[in-house]
């Protein structure tokens, strides 16, 4: 599995948001300065991650964004899925898509979705406070 760029950057971004002192608002610009993300893409990001309820967003002289929750609460299969929706391995998995060559004769299809579950499993034990430490843990 290959995480998209944009869900690569979300989590970069995400981690950065984490660092801030708690409760503190910054802006998209600040997040795109401090991790290297063009400001375009961590506007798109600062959207999505929004409506994904994993940030907050506030107009005005005293907006900004903030983490919707603390960072212990927020797991990195909810920001990869914030920005590529549902984790699957395969299409077939996805919406009862049947656009498989194989689809009439798989054997496998059944057991894609325990597998799907054990990824996102895994990505949901990773809380953002785990990738925010500036030194990673044994």
């Amino acid at each position: 599995m290959r995480l998209s760029n944009l869900a690569d950057y979300a989590v970069v971004a995400m981690t950065a948001a984490a660092r801030q002192p708690a409760g503190s608002r910054f802006s998209a610009a600040s997040l795109a300065a401090e991790t290297g993300v063009p400001l375009p893409t961590m506007q798109k990001l600062a959207g999505k991650l929004a409506s994904a309820g994993l940030l907050q967003s506030e107009r005005g002289a005293r907006g900004g964004l903030q983490l919707a929750r603390p960072a212990a609460g927020i797991t990195l299969a909810e920001i990869v899925e914030a920005v590529d929706g549902p984790i699957a391995l395969t299409n077939c998995t996805q919406n009862q898509r049947h656009d498989c060559a194989l689809d009439g004769c798989c054997t496998v299809r059944p057991h894609w979705g325990a597998v799907n579950d054990a990824l996102r499993g895994a990505l949901a034990d990773v809380p953002l406070t785990r990738l925010a430490q500036m030194e990673v843990p044994a």
